[in-house]
């Protein structure tokens, strides 16, 4: 049953010639085709790519500081008492807006009017006492002239007018004693500002070691405090040498913009942070900052000359680093190293793109160094920003820090 499936020694040497050359035939034929294939198209030889592009831009870019900054008041003083007495009359209402010298609280100044009427009597009594001695003086030396008494005397009379006018010039210091005693009976308020709670009334007994009596914030001007980079710290200087420091404020809820000038920066960097504390002082007559409030602030802290901007979207982060795609005169794609300098709000200033050249920013994902790129209608209206269309991409690209 099986003889016809024996085969004999040259039989098979013939089917393995004829399997060998078969094999050998089809290898040449697939090496043929596949240089013969075109080369001008996608990556890996496949159809060109779509993508959206946009030119890079060359113009001055502003480098903006945006931070969360605190409303603080430049005056906060609690009002405390320097004698202790009893309030007779409260002369302000919780929430009011003060004057500097406008009376505050009154104490019981009776005691005090007192010490004046007796520092002033005193005073009369040994005003009297030195004119006495000065007669005496005089009528000594009309003695001494017509040799009736020895010069002792003449001495002796002018060392009790030099004692009568120390006396007199101490009783005129304690007049001026008794009337600062006096003063501290009327309280009034050291600077301009808003009346926090009164925490006495009328009959309160007050004393120096005890509680405020009231509070006094300025309001109006008020300073917002914030944190600047140390990398920004040369350029803060000058704008606060020149004078040209503004910062935007910006208000809570929609509620608009208020603008103010840099004032202070610190002498120290903070280690913990590098970041040094800023004051800007705003005017605000409306009252819209409040002290303790939070605000969020930008700065302008530099200006960048000439400066190249792409989409921050364009860029792709790799294991090298930072590239974009650009697209030649021939469009084709070019993997462009690039180093990125700053980056806010959507763009970025990097150098190793030129100016006006095109970057890919929508489908660089499926793009090859030496791929064809073919342009596609943006998906959505252009980024006021960048010239950049909207909404075209669905990966997210990689963006430096923020200032």
């Amino acid at each position: 049953m099986a003889h016809w499936l024996r085969l004999d020694p040259m039989n098979k040497k013939k089917i393995w010639i004829v399997l060998v050359v078969s094999t050998l035939v089809a290898l040449a034929a697939w090496y043929y085709i596949g240089n013969q294939a075109p080369k001008s198209k996608g990556p890996a030889g496949g159809p060109p790519v779509s993508v959206s592009t946009v030119r890079a831009q060359q113009r001055d870019y502003q480098v903006v500081l945006d931070a969360t900054g605190t409303v603080t008041a430049l005056n906060n003083v609690e009002i405390r008492p320097q004698v202790s007495s009893v309030i007779t009359q409260v002369h302000i209402r919780e929430g009011q807006f003060v004057k500097a010298g406008q009376p505050l609280f009154s104490l019981d100044a009776r005691t005090d009017e007192v010490n004046v009427t007796k520092a002033r009597a005193q005073l009369d009594k040994d005003l009297a006492a030195l004119a006495d001695a000065k007669r005496q003086l005089e009528r000594s030396r009309d003695l001494f002239a017509q040799n009736f008494i020895a010069q002792s005397a003449v001495d002796t009379n002018q060392s009790v007018v030099d004692a009568a006018a120390a006396v007199v010039a101490n009783d005129r210091a304690a007049i001026e004693a008794a009337r600062v005693s006096l003063g501290y009976n009327r309280i009034v308020a050291p600077s301009a500002g808003r009346a926090g709670a009164i925490n006495v009334f009328a009959g309160s007994l007050v004393q120096p070691s005890g509680g405020a009596l009231v509070t006094i914030t300025q309001i109006d001007p008020i300073a917002v405090s914030f944190s600047l980079p140390q990398r920004n710290l040369n350029e803060a200087l000058q704008r606060l040498r020149e004078g040209k420091g503004e910062v935007i404020a910006q208000l809570p809820e929609g509620a608009g913009t208020m603008t103010g000038l840099l004032q202070f920066l610190d002498s120290t960097v903070d280690a913990n942070s590098g970041s040094v504390k800023a004051k800007a002082v705003f005017k605000n007559p409306a009252q819209k900052l409040w002290p303790g409030a939070y605000v969020n602030v930008k700065m302008v802290v530099q200006t960048m000359a000439a400066a190249i901007l792409v989409p921050q979207a364009a860029i792709i982060q790799g294991a090298k680093g930072d590239i974009v795609y650009v697209v030649d005169e021939n469009n084709k794609a070019q993997a462009r190293p690039i180093e990125v300098l700053q980056s806010a709000q959507g763009d970025a200033v990097v150098k190793g793109v030129r100016a006006g050249e095109r970057v890919v920013i929508d489908g660089r994902q499926n793009l090859r160094p030496g791929a064809t790129a073919v342009e596609k209608a943006a998906s959505g209206p252009a980024d006021p920003a960048s010239g950049a269309p909207r909404g075209g991409g669905s990966e997210k690209a990689g963006s430096a820090a923020a200032p």
